[in-house]
């Protein structure tokens, strides 16, 4: 079994301006790109096999985020199936001089891992038992309602 805290993954990305769109704030694509590659890092820290992307829920662009800024991506798997893994993903706007962040983005993905034949493949549970662990289940289930 691995701890839901196992699977919390933070990265960032600069916004460069190939990455922005015509008003100057990063393009949305690049934001679930980027989502879609923390999310899956996470899943495989859950599965401890590779993961793919299987469904992308309630994707919703908040706010942007300027060229010259940084978007903050937070992974973490909440609940496992038998071959799927879902990951609750946030994504946050950070001045990179001060570091004081504003959420822009959330969505849920479902993973499936897959053996090395590309077929899915069975994942462990994931538990939630440390108060950090429970507080990110809840925050998951809570948002996802």
């Amino acid at each position: 079994m691995t701890k839901i805290s196992e699977t919390y993954i933070e990265n960032r990305h600069r916004v460069q301006p190939n990455h922005a769109n015509n008003y100057g704030s990063v393009h949305g694509g690049n934001v679930m790109k980027w989502m879609d590659e923390v999310g899956a890092m996470s899943a495989m820290r859950a599965a401890d096999n590779p993961c793919v992307t299987a469904n992308v829920d309630q994707l919703s662009f908040e706010a942007g985020v300027p060229t010259g800024d940084t978007v903050v991506i937070e992974a973490y798997v909440f609940e496992t199936g038998q071959t799927s893994l879902q990951v609750r993903l946030k994504a946050f706007q950070e001045d990179p001089e001060t570091g004081e962040r504003e959420p822009t983005t959330e969505s849920y993905f479902v993973f499936v891992a897959v053996d090395e034949d590309g077929r899915p493949t069975a994942v462990p549970e994931v538990t939630a038992n440390s108060e950090r662990c429970q507080r990110l289940r809840e925050a998951a289930l809570e948002g996802r309602d």
